[in-house]
């Protein structure tokens, strides 16, 4: 059982929630509280973001779950020996901690947690296009960035390094080591596309705000080639190109993650194309002669004079999907029938077919 659900309720998932349970809570409180909005509350944007935190990573949610909210800021009373970030020269060896944000533990002191440090939160989460279909998008609302590509917003003095261990940490004597420079953060931002644009190849303009050296805010628009072929899930990255970190010298990469948009005709599966063709239960019996339209255009011609069961597919080698890794190959098209059964029959359609079948 946690010793306190404070954090917990404020992004409005269980104790028990799952990694995705507690970005989902994260990203609708943050949407709704980010002080740009109507809605916004600068203080309780701070507090969700500091709950998002402490959640997200699974070291600290277990000090927090454990010892509570102090514990996982790294303030526990120091003869509390059951909490291992109580006090230098603790039982569990924390005494080599150099001085983290706020504090002398590995973690950051009550206060420590700035509204900057939200903002950055809120800038690796994807800013307002965590939750939006468009191509407009903020990377920030606040100085700075995260310290390191996975994510860990502890990339500045005393901060987490990439290698998971606090920046802070010193040699044997507990002395403190040189700090590396963090490496620019990533921002992943979902891109939708068509269907047919990943058929075809296409190039997507994409417009981004972001901040200079200055904190000025700054808009900049990222051509993304789409290549044939390409599948959700696909990833490009723009080096250099998102907020500037002072922390690191340089801008976040911004990350496009390919998505596709379903089709109301076509369904991708693998390199496959699939499609449906209705039928009337006639022509299922009778045969039938008709057209139909590949997604590249093309017409293909489809008859039957003998009954066709429901569900039969007909597969067209090559024309499927492009297939990226292989220049010049493709997929197939698969084809199914569906019949279309009559939900009513005349006394006289009945007989009829009593009398043929």
């Amino acid at each position: 059982m946690v010793k306190d659900k404070k954090l917990y309720d404020l992004l409005g998932v269980d104790p028990s929630a799952s990694e995705a349970e507690i970005k989902k809570g994260y990203r609708k409180q943050a949407l709704k509280f980010h002080p740009d909005k109507p809605t916004g509350d600068t203080e309780k944007f701070k507090e969700i973001s500091e709950a998002f935190d402490i959640l997200s990573n699974a070291d600290k949610r277990e000090v927090y779950d454990n010892y509570g909210l102090d514990a996982a800021r790294g303030n526990a009373p120091a003869e509390d020996a059951s909490n291992p970030f109580g006090g230098a020269g603790g039982a569990s060896g924390f005494s080599g901690f150099g001085g983290g944000r706020g504090g002398a533990g590995g973690f950051r002191s009550s206060g420590g947690f700035s509204q900057a440090d939200a903002f950055n939160i809120f800038s690796q989460m994807g800013g307002f296009g965590m939750g939006d279909d468009g191509f407009t998008f903020s990377l920030s609302g606040g100085g700075g960035g995260f310290g390191g590509a996975g994510g860990s917003p502890f990339g500045g003095a005393g901060g987490f390094r990439s290698s998971g261990m606090p920046g802070g940490f010193g040699g044997a004597g507990g002395a403190g080591a040189q700090r590396q420079r963090p490496e620019p953060s990533t921002v992943s931002i979902p891109l939708p596309v068509a269907l047919e644009d990943l058929y075809n190849g296409a190039t997507k303009k994409m417009k981004i705000t972001r901040k200079d050296q200055s904190g000025t805010r700054e808009q900049k628009v990222l051509e993304v080639n789409i290549k044939p072929g390409w599948k959700s899930g696909t990833k490009v990255n723009f080096a250099n190109e998102g907020d500037y970190q002072p922390e690191c010298g340089a801008r976040q990469t911004i990350q496009f993650v390919i998505e596709e948009k379903p089709n109301p005709v076509y369904k991708r599966d693998g390199n496959n194309i699939k499609m449906n063709v209705h039928l009337t239960f006639k022509e299922s019996l009778c045969g039938f002669d008709k057209d139909v339209t590949t997604i590249d255009g093309r017409r293909i011609s489809l008859n039957r004079s003998n009954p066709v069961q429901p569900n039969t597919t007909t597969t067209y080698p090559g024309l499927g999907m492009p297939i990226s890794k292989t220049p010049g190959q493709r997929g197939d098209l698969e084809i199914t029938y569906k019949v279309d059964y009559p939900t009513y029959l005349t006394p006289t359609q009945k007989q009829a077919i009593q009398d043929n079948f």
